[in-house]
């Protein structure tokens, strides 16, 4: 991934938040037909490993299952909130007219190696983790204990578990670094217009 360096992000706190955030990712593996691309949710658990271990779960019937060796290098991609920037947006575009449309974006890399987890508990773990983690956000939280035993566990005999020790994060934040205060700001006015609340925070906090 191309980075700027006004662009890029090192502080892990700050990249950690947007996985916990945003957990849906991109998981990119290599499979014998070439590069393979999933979409799961993976729960990032802080270790002693400095960039911590995202943990997921898949279908036993899922192939992603067939490229995991623990020896190729698999890379999940975390997107943060995105925003077309119109040039009409810019203040200098009134006194010199010299801007052009981009894009907003802040996204994640986090690289390592994928194992299975073929073990009834740490599975029941993970998802626990990941399902209270996503609910906290409601009045009154689902629990796997809310749904009838022998239903959860039926569904747990056709899922397994996968992890991803991150040996290497890159992060990068594009949020009109690179523009003029006065740009800055009205780009924040017109994306709150838009009702684009969450990148006029990230332009207007503007600290990573």
């Amino acid at each position: 991934m191309y980075i700027p360096k006004y662009f890029e992000v090192t502080n892990v706190k700050v990249i950690h938040k947007l996985i916990h955030d945003y957990p849906l990712a991109t998981l990119v593996t290599t499979s014998a037909n070439g590069l393979n691309a999933n979409h799961i949710p993976m729960h990032l658990t802080d270790t002693l490993e400095s960039y911590g271990t995202l943990r997921g779960h898949v279908a036993r019937s899922n192939p992603l299952l067939e490229d995991i060796h623990g020896e190729n290098q698999s890379l999940a991609i975390f997107h943060g909130p995105n925003a077309y920037i119109t040039p009409t947006w810019y203040e200098t575009k009134k006194e010199h007219g010299k801007v052009v449309p981009t894009w907003n974006y802040v996204v994640v890399h986090a690289y390592g190696n994928l194992q299975i987890v073929d073990k009834p508990e740490w599975l029941r773990t993970q998802i626990e983790a990941l399902t209270d983690q996503n609910e906290s956000q409601f009045s009154e939280p689902w629990a796997i204990t809310d749904a009838p035993v022998e239903f959860t566990e039926k569904l747990f005999e056709s899922i397994v578990g996968i992890e991803m020790k991150i040996t290497k994060l890159l992060g990068k934040w594009k949020v009109s670094q690179n523009q003029p205060l006065e740009n800055q700001l009205s780009v924040i006015k017109g994306l709150k217009d838009k009702q684009q609340q969450d990148m006029a925070d990230l332009i207007g906090k503007n600290e990573f």
